[in-house]
């Protein structure tokens, strides 16, 4: 910039500055990309994305935040949307693809709108009373339902998996089933509210390649993913008593650097026997506690093995943090940071810990808890792939679950809620003054691309279907949408089995908003430029980028 003739650095040289209407066109171009990119793995016909990350490992997925996650995005208005699908998995676990795409429509339909002149202050007041008004709507079309219905929470789960790798035939049936009786186990009825509280952490997925997906099993218990430490321990014991140990079974090294000098072979002896009496000391402390099973999230010393062995405890060693704090709660028992501390009433239960061949592979299953809410979804498949993409798809499985059962309504699938949002908003929008009507109806015609994506994917005329569509809301029909298994619109998709949580629903038009709403605020990008070669070499040799001492900005 050049004031009086003299040139003012403000900025550091390289950095580039985008202001106006050109940043908020850029910002909405880079959204709108990402969204596209996303479209197409939207609903149970949606398509897979292949994602090879920088080191060559293959993704394969229609999870929208997976997708999001592996694609290594570096627009930063982009970036907002990658978090948008990270807030709706984190909150619902579901309904990622439906929040970026909306998003991405919302913010196109408001492109429309700036070049008929509209300021981004009147589209964002205008989306903001979309938005509440669209909740209201969402509140009065949501049917209660009875959460103690069994095959109700299979046909929600189905949907939620349908669009999955997962989602077809027996194997299907086989996870749903396993699925449902999960969250059923591990529901706790909510002393606050009508519904039930599902946690997530009591639900353990453990993978193991070899055999089928069909080959999956639910575990009323823990499974852990490691073998019995000694060939000479049992492999199974019955009315297990379960120390669990945050501490090695080893001889601690001293904090300081020590020297030894040993001018003797007795005093070699002599050191060693007393390693093994303090081991052995350590295994006796264990054994009078009257436990015959020991988890230990450190190392156990093969000496430490050895008596562990005689004593016919079975020991398993170097399990995670995370799986001891399921053993906590499952078993009753108390993690202990040193044996001296170890009580029998710290000790946890079970009726029986064993361990099992799985595949190729050893792990040991832990079952007959004293708190029966834990429980361990073991899966099997031919492939990493396969066992990531089944993952995915029970967590969101899961998460749709413990949505409906903690507020148990539910809304049509198939585009069903977009159409009736979208015609009660036309109406709304007229009772407000001004532009922010058209921004009111531009929401409204943001929603309607939802089904239009639905029927493209099932192979639909998607301008014909949108028409369908409403005219079958307009007679009142408020489920009627698209059935994109069977590729025909439906006039109620509750009974064709379609059905959503209203919760996942509300987030995504809550997160699509938002994410509109904060890049339409954003008028000015200013970029720094990337550090130089010579810069990163001297901070690599402590020094300070910058033109003078101490980094100091050139001026």
């Amino acid at each position: 910039m050049a004031a009086y003739g003299m040139p003012v650095l403000v900025l550091k040289e390289g950095t580039q500055r985008t202001t106006g209407r050109d940043a908020l066109r850029a910002n909405i171009m880079a959204a709108r990309i990402l969204a596209e990119m996303l479209k197409t793995s939207l609903g149970p016909r949606g398509l897979d994305k292949m994602l090879v990350d920088s080191f060559g490992d293959v993704t394969v997925t229609n999870d929208g935040v997976t997708i999001v996650k592996e694609m290594e995005v570096n627009h930063p208005a982009a970036k907002l949307l990658v978090e948008v699908a990270k807030a709706q998995d984190a909150e619902v676990g579901d309904g990622t693809t439906t929040a970026v795409v909306l998003a991405g429509t919302l913010l196109e339909k408001a492109e429309s709108l700036l070049d008929q002149n509209i300021h981004p202050s009147i589209i964002i007041d205008g989306y903001n009373q979309a938005m509440k008004k669209a909740l209201e709507i969402l509140d009065e079309i949501g049917t209660e339902v009875n959460i103690d219905d069994t095959e109700l929470l299979k046909k929600i789960a189905k949907t939620a998996v349908t669009s999955k790798y997962i989602g077809t035939g027996a194997t299907m049936e086989k996870l749903i089933d396993m699925v449902v009786d999960a969250a059923r186990i591990v529901a706790e009825k909510d002393p606050k509210g009508k519904g039930y509280i599902v946690r997530m952490d009591n639900v353990k997925i453990e993978k193991k390649k070899g055999g089928s997906l069909l080959d999956s099993v639910l575990v009323r218990g823990i499974v852990l993913d490691k073998e019995v430490v000694h060939p000479g321990m049992p492999r199974r014991i019955e009315n297990a008593k379960i120390a669990l140990l945050d501490t090695p079974l080893e001889v601690k090294k001293p904090e300081i650097t020590a020297k030894i000098n040993i001018t003797d072979p007795e005093q070699i002896r002599a050191f060693l026997e007393e390693e093994t009496r303090y081991l052995k000391e350590l295994v006796d402390k264990i054994a009078e506690t009257g436990a015959n099973v020991v988890i230990c999230q450190k190392g156990i010393d093969d000496v430490a093995q050895h008596f562990l062995a005689k004593k016919g405890i079975l020991a398993v060693r170097r399990v995670k943090r995370s799986d001891m704090e399921k053993l906590e709660r499952a078993t009753g028992g108390r993690i202990v940071t040193s044996i001296r501390d170890l009580k029998p009433e710290d000790l946890g239960e079970a009726a029986v810990v064993e361990e099992r061949k799985v595949g190729n592979d050893k792990m040991v299953f832990i079952e007959g808890v004293k708190n029966p809410k834990s429980v361990t979804i073991l899966l099997r498949g031919a492939n990493d792939m396969l066992l990531d993409e089944a993952e995915r798809s029970i967590q969101d499985a899961l998460h749709v679950l413990r949505n409906v059962m903690k507020d148990p309504k539910i809304v049509g699938g198939g585009g069903a809620p977009e159409i009736e949002l979208a015609l009660k908003l036309r109406k709304y929008a007229e009772s407000l003054s001004g532009k922010s009507q058209l921004a009111a109806q531009a929401f409204a015609d943001a929603l309607e691309e939802i089904p239009m994506i639905l029927a493209e994917t099932a192979g639909l005329d998607p301008l014909e279907s949108l028409m369908k569509l409403r005219q079958l809301h307009s007679e009142g029909k408020v489920y009627a949408g698209v059935n994109a298994i069977k590729g025909e619109i439906v006039e109620n998709t509750v009974e064709d089995n379609v059905i959503e949580p209203l919760a996942v629903k509300k987030q995504a038009i809550k997160s699509a908003s938002e994410a509109a709403v904060t890049i339409l605020k954003i008028d000015d990008i200013i970029a720094a430029a990337p550090p130089k070669k010579k810069d990163k070499d001297k901070e690599k040799e402590g020094g300070t980028p910058g033109g003078m001492p101490g980094g100091m900005p050139e001026f």
